[in-house]
């Protein structure tokens, strides 16, 4: 079986690099590459593909509504997310939206080609870590942080802020505009009990969200 691989990554030399990954396997093919969110969805319809592997953070549409939209239209094709994030971070809300993998970037050189394999043959691939987050969180063990009741837009934009960005630039990296995104930062302020972005950042740190 031959496994049609579609890319969709925002940065040119991460997707060349990808390429020349599955170059080297028999059993795996490049169908085709997207730039971001909204292109991918346009390939897909577009072009014959097995698995598609996505990055989880990319202009416009990307994310947990990438995957949901991909799924919702493709419900038996496998989508693994390919990110920068942290998995102890991401991987959850990755997996709750469809996902069937999530893999980091710095381990995409060592896993990236049986993690593709392992979903295109119906499987699910985490790292055995986050494996075991999972099994934890079904069986109900541990007090769940607040940051857990954010929406995945919400949580985005918590991210970025107490990464330091600021509302301009969450907007203009998202295709909202600055109100939206001032809206958001209010709600999630609200929600984590918190009064400004310098609480936020002390937030995450101590949460280890951000580094």
């Amino acid at each position: 079986m031959n496994v049609q691989v579609l890319i969709a990554d925002d940065h040119p030399v991460v997707r060349q690099g990808l390429k020349q990954m599955l170059s080297a396997e028999t059993d795996l093919t490049v169908a085709g590459e997207a730039g971001n969110g909204h292109e991918a969805i346009e390939l897909c319809g577009r072009v014959a593909w097995d698995v598609a592997v996505v990055d989880y953070n990319m202009p416009g549409r990307g994310g947990v509504d990438l995957v949901k939209e991909l799924r919702r239209r493709y419900p038996n094709r496998p989508v693994l997310v390919l990110s920068m994030y942290p998995e102890d971070q991401y991987a959850v809300r990755a997996l709750k939206a469809g996902a069937s993998g999530y893999l980091t970037k710095e381990s995409a050189t060592e896993e990236l080609v049986n993690a593709i394999r392992k979903v295109a043959n119906g499987g699910r691939f985490v790292s055995a870590a986050m494996g075991e987050r999972l099994a934890r969180e079904v069986a109900g063990e541990g007090e769940q942080p607040p940051h857990q009741i954010l929406s995945d837009r919400e949580y985005q934009i918590m991210w970025l802020i107490a990464s330091g960005k600021t509302v301009g630039e969450i907007a203009e990296q998202l295709f909202l505009s600055p109100n939206t995104i001032s809206t958001y930062r209010a709600r999630i302020l609200q929600k984590l009990d918190l009064r400004n972005n310098a609480e936020l950042m002390r937030y995450a740190i101590h949460h280890q969200l951000i580094e």
